[in-house]
């Protein structure tokens, strides 16, 4: 197991490309058991999380190949099974979502109950209720999902009982092969959901509405293959913005959808930091001085993003005054919160809000990682902090950035990962 030893107090200088996005790559791989075809996806992260589901789909037949470059193909000529076991699953949450698709072709699957972060309940259970709308028999089996749709699914009318990006994104994958009109209502609006459909209406698919509250699939009978460039990883970006925002510097960002992220651009720049951007690009600068305390909450998109909350916060330790930040999304999210009092901030949890008390300066400290975000949050402000840090338990990190250390690295920033011997 490795750890990374940050050196901070130095500011960020340099340029920074964003790889493809996680959240998105994880569902556009589950694409490839919709068609005999093969899938080809340019700016393709490397990351744990795309690798367990490249060995998941492997497990069902499809041929995974890497390369060259930042590009995965996958080909499901024949599925070899239809069942994906726990030992596969259990090690990232979204390997769930091969159920919908196995039930699109093959009308039937056994799925092992997922695993991942554990950063609230997160049910499922919007995910089957779906399919059983849209006629499959669902059983649940020692920790398995057990599902058939003998005859294939039908079109539905679905209404989620509240957003989830999972659910939408998980019945769109399901439903696109089925027999006739679905309509889903009060759908998540991410633009990993509009990537996702410009794949599959890109394979010939018949899906509207994409980044809107209503979504129709009009179900059609196969699917061809596709070349589909993964969309920047926002999630990232943001990463990397809020890191220069905290450490100080001047650091632009390339290859990024800055649309994708207009609820941080204001706050980065109500905290004091110049943010200069276009389609592609944005430069992030903070001199001297402190921040300034900003109140944030999350919100579904395109509010502010729950995954960028602990890397916000982490630039509010720093700020001057005091900041409040709710978490809506996740109710169990500021895990880090201790770890970051280890390096002297101020935090007060009290339920779903966290008081932020920013203090002057931060110091290095030997820290945990507690999940993926939180880890990305450790590292920003190990940055910032005066002397040496020691981040354990970064399998969570490697799970959604890829190379960080080489990226931030080449930034100015004194950091190298390092056997953990503990």
């Amino acid at each position: 197991m490795d750890k990374i030893v940050i050196n901070g107090g130095f500011p960020l200088n340099g340029e920074i490309a964003i790889s493809g996005a996680k959240n998105s790559a994880i569902k556009l791989m589950a694409v490839s058991l919709l068609t005999d075809q093969p899938v080809e996806l340019p700016n393709m992260p490397r990351l744990r999380d795309t690798r367990f589901m490249g060995q998941l789909l492997a497990h069902l037949g499809v041929e995974v190949e890497e390369g060259p470059g930042p590009k995965m193909t996958l080909h499901a000529k024949e599925l070899s099974g239809t069942e994906a076991p726990y030992d596969l699953v259990r090690k990232m949450r979204a390997s769930f979502n091969v159920l919908g698709p196995l039930l699109a072709r093959e009308h039937k699957a056994r799925v092992s109950l997922p695993g991942g972060c554990a950063i609230g309940a997160r049910p499922v259970d919007l995910h089957l209720k779906a399919f059983e709308q849209l006629g499959a028999k669902i059983e649940l089996e020692k920790g398995y999902v057990v599902a058939s749709a003998k005859g294939g699914l039908k079109g539905a009318d679905i209404t989620f009982p509240f957003i989830s990006v999972g659910a939408t994104e998980h019945t769109i994958l399901a439903a696109v092969l089925a027999d006739g009109e679905t309509t889903l209502n009060n759908c998540a609006r991410e633009p990993e959901i509009v990537d996702l459909v410009e794949c599959l209406n890109a394979m010939g698919a018949k899906i509207f509405g994409a980044g809107r509250s209503e979504i129709k699939i009009e179900g059609v009978s196969s699917l061809s293959g596709v070349s589909h460039s993964v969309v920047p990883d926002r999630i990232e970006a943001g990463t990397y913005a809020l890191a220069a925002a905290t450490a100080g510097g001047s650091v632009r960002l390339t290859n990024i959808r800055s649309d994708h992220l207009g609820s941080l651009w204001p706050l980065i720049a109500q905290a004091g930091c110049k943010v200069s951007l276009d389609e592609t690009t944005v430069l992030i600068e903070r001199g001297g001085g402190r921040p300034k305390a900003v109140d944030v909450e999350t919100q579904a998109y395109p509010g502010f993003p729950t995954d960028l909350q602990a890397q916000f916060m982490g630039l509010m330790c720093l700020a001057d005054g005091v900041s409040i930040i709710r978490e809506n999304i996740f109710e169990n999210r500021f895990m880090h919160c201790p770890e970051l009092v280890r390096m002297g901030a101020d935090i007060t949890v009290k339920g779903r809000e966290a008081i932020v008390r920013g203090v002057k300066e931060l110091y290095g400290a030997p820290v945990m990682a507690t999940d993926l975000r939180a880890s990305a949050s450790l590292i920003n402000c190990a940055l910032a902090a005066k002397g040496e840090t020691h981040i354990g338990r970064v399998y969570h990190l490697d799970r959604g950035f890829e190379h960080i250390e080489i990226k931030l690295g080449q930034c100015g920033a004194r950091i190298e990962r390092m056997p953990d011997d503990e």
